[in-house]
This record gives C-alpha cells, sequence and structure tokens, in this order.
C-alpha cells in the first residue's frame, strides 16, 4: 500500500492540520502517518492554546516513521518556529524523502501573520529548496514574492517569482476572492490554470490542509503532479459540496463524503 506521511500541527476539532490531512488521505486511498509539531486547542470558533513540541521529539517521531516505513510522499504544512523547521529540513535530507509537499502556513484569511519571521526565513532557506511543491495562498505568495496580488496576471508574476528564487514548482491558490476557485501551477516555466466553481458553503475551515494533503496522496500513488493537483480539487470541490454544517463557526468539510459500505452507514 502506499503511504504519505504529514507533519503539522494538531486541530483538536478535527477540521485542520493533522486531523484533516489523516482524513484526507486516507479517503484518498494511501496509508496516513504522522509527525505532530504543535497541539492546539481549538474548534470552529478560533484557537484557545499551542502547545508546540520539542525539536528532540519531533526529530524523534521522524526517525521512528522513516526507518520503519518510510513513506511514498510527504505533506509539511504549520510549522510556527524555525527550531522546528530546521529539525525537518534535516529529517527529510538525512532520508532521502520524495514528493515533498509543503503548505507554507504564514498569513491567515484576515491577513494576520501566523508565524515569526525568522521562521519565514528557515522556510525560504530549508524547506522551500527540499520541495516537489509549494501551496501558498494569495496572502502568503505576497509575502514570498513581495508583490501586490489582485489579477490573474498577477499570479503568474507572483508563482514565476516565487519558482524562479525557491526551485519548486508553485501552487498559488486564487481562493481569496481574487478570482474564485481557480488555482495556479507553475512549473519549469510553464503556467497552468486548474479553474473550479465556487461552492457556497462558508464552512471552510482547513481547506488548505485538505489539498496539499490531497495533492501529497496522489503523488504518492506515483500520479503525475498536474494530475495529482486536479484530483485534489476535485476531492476539496466534493468535500465542501457535502455542505457539512458543525459548530458555531468556520466549520470543517465532510472528508468522509466519498467513503460509503458496510461500515459507513
Amino acid at each position: 500500500m502506499n503511504t504519505a506521511l504529514t507533519i503539522a500541527g494538531s486541530d483538536s476539532s478535527g477540521g485542520a492540520g493533522i486531523q484533516a490531512d489523516i482524513k484526507t488521505m486516507t479517503a484518498n486511498g494511501v496509508y496516513a502517518m504522522s509527525a505532530i509539531t504543535a497541539l492546539t486547542a481549538q474548534n470552529t470558533m478560533g484557537v484557545q492554546g499551542i502547545l508546540e513540541v520539542s525539536p528532540g521529539f519531533l526529530a524523534q517521531q521522524l526517525d521512528s516513521i522513516f526507518s520503519d516505513i518510510p513513506p511514498h510522499s510527504v505533506k509539511v504544512g504549520m510549522v510556527s518556529s524555525a527550531a522546528l523547521i530546521g529539525v525537518i529540513a534535516g529529517k527529510l535530507r538525512e532520508y532521502g524523502a520524495v514528493r515533498i509537499v509543503v503548505d507554507p502556513v504564514m498569513v491567515a484569511t484576515s491577513g494576520a501573520r501566523l508565524i515569526s519571521e525568522d521562521a519565514v526565513e528557515a522556510l525560504k532557506g530549508e524547506l522551500f529548496p527540499l520541495a516537489d511543491l509549494i501551496t501558498p495562498n494569495i496572502p502568503e505568495a505576497q509575502v514570498l514574492s513581495g508583490m501586490e496580488i489582485f489579477t490573474a496576471q498577477d499570479m503568474e508574476r507572483a508563482a514565476r517569482y516565487i519558482s524562479d528564487t525557491y526551485g519548486c514548482a508553485v501552487l498559488c491558490k486564487g481562493g481569496h476572492q481574487r478570482n474564485d476557485a481557480n488555482d495556479l501551477l507553475y512549473r519549469k516555466g510553464r503556467c497552468r490554470w486548474f479553474c473550479g466553481r465556487r461552492i457556497d458553503n462558508p464552512n471552510t475551515h482547513g481547506t488548505g490542509c485538505t489539498l496539499s494533503s490531497a495533492i501529497a496522496a496522489n503523488l504518492a500513488k506515483g500520479q503525475g503532479l498536474e494530475a495529482s493537483v486536479e484530483r485534489a480539487k476535485e476531492y476539496l470541490s466534493g468535500a465542501l459540496a457535502a455542505m457539512l454544517d458543525l459548530g458555531h463557526g468556520a466549520g470543517p468539510m465532510n472528508h468522509a463524503f466519498d467513503i460509503g459500505g458496510a461500515f459507513g452507514g
């Protein structure tokens, strides 16, 4: 069975982070493993507390995984400190990890910065050069490129700059009220747009985690990058269109919308 590893924080409400990644990878047909960077107390209303793991313990988790069940792909989500980013990059190099997808969780939809400046620099200097793909949203792409993004042409310019600077493919996600749900993949000098439909669902907690994990799952199964992105977008649309409505705030999606059978009822 193909395997995938997520390296990210835990979401106690189950809608994002490690929990969303495991659900997504399972639904997309791979065996999911996890290395947790932080525990959070959070729900659909917000984050009430964060407890970061130590660099040494994160290293132990990664050693345990790679020495026993080497993953066919790796997804890296939110990592809040430069020390933890350094551990991740070191272990990915040590074990020769392949098919690495980095979701650079740096900026909230509101525009608020989520990680420190030294952590941003560590992402740029240590993780991005190892990645096959990074998946910034528009606020994150603005930080990484130093450009303002308002149009499709702006997205293309920013994605080209980021890709040329860090030597990886870039999926610039357009779901932040710029151009509906259209995402731009820039790879090896070529742009490809993946057009999606805007689904009228306010419950979008964990969309970025879900998309990057679905891409990693498809890469783990041996699909090419463009096919993996296309399939991941289809899965995300299905999870949103299922119209799950839980909690009092921005709720989660239904990651299990396509799971049926004897044990699903």
